[in-house]
């Protein structure tokens, strides 16, 4: 009898332990991490010299200014503090900027209530895409002025903002639809400016990752 009422109290300790032992292992073990690369952090290689010689040191999305759909002046300074999504696009494209638009218009609607958060999307044909024109693709896609920006701006400062800034490829189509090359790419920029990542604008399952990275990058900077 006493053995079993030894067995009975170890038993009953090792119970007790369990909890005890769950709490310090998720201490010392569960804390999980997400961390989101910071892109250029030794500076961009520029193989065809299109764009001003850089040092080895962090890239940031340089100064630019433009003109939004309701006529006032946007740009890099108004990026300061706040996460931002960008795209390239134009709006008389025959191919991937509709699906681009759209998914854009999911994100919005995402962070529709985040004051830290912000869209810009880019004209590659500034020559047609006039404030009056943006207005109008604005409101088809819902978007509000200062929320999410249509920008349009000089041809020469949009390419070299698009290849030198956000380091993606871009080609000129001279006012034919089919001729303009653009990429697909959503980019996260943080609030000092640097690109954290990359997401194709077609892609629900990207675009869904770009959406949980911004919050991933919006906790991180309340955290700090």
């Amino acid at each position: 009898m006493k053995s079993l009422r030894i067995l009975q109290g170890m038993v009953l300790v090792c119970i007790l332990l369990v909890p005890i032992m769950i709490f310090l292992f998720l201490k010392g073990f569960g804390s999980n991490t997400y961390d989101i690369p910071i892109f250029y952090e030794k500076g961009v290689d520029n193989p065809y010299l299109e764009c001003p010689v850089a040092d080895t040191t962090q890239h940031h999305i340089p100064e630019f200014s433009f003109t939004n759909q309701e006529g006032k002046q946007v740009g890099r300074s108004d990026m300061e503090g706040k996460v931002t999504i960008v795209d390239f696009f134009f709006t008389s494209c025959p191919s991937i900027c509709p699906k681009m638009s759209a998914e854009m218009e999911r994100v919005n609607d995402m962070f529709r209530e985040y004051d830290n958060v912000q869209i810009m999307s880019i004209s590659i044909d500034p020559k047609y895409d006039t404030p009056e024109i943006l207005k109008e693709y604005a409101d088809k896609h819902h978007a509000e002025a200062g929320k999410w920006d249509f920008l349009t701006g000089g041809v020469q400062e949009t390419y070299d903002l698009a290849k030198c800034g956000f380091i993606i490829p871009t080609v000129d189509g001279l006012g034919v639809p089919d001729d303009f090359v653009h990429s697909d790419k959503f980019m996260l920029v943080d609030e000092l400016g640097r690109i954290r990542g990359y997401y194709s604008g077609t892609s629900r399952e990207d675009v869904d990752l770009l959406m949980l990275e911004t919050k991933v990058l919006l906790h991180a900077s309340e955290a700090e």
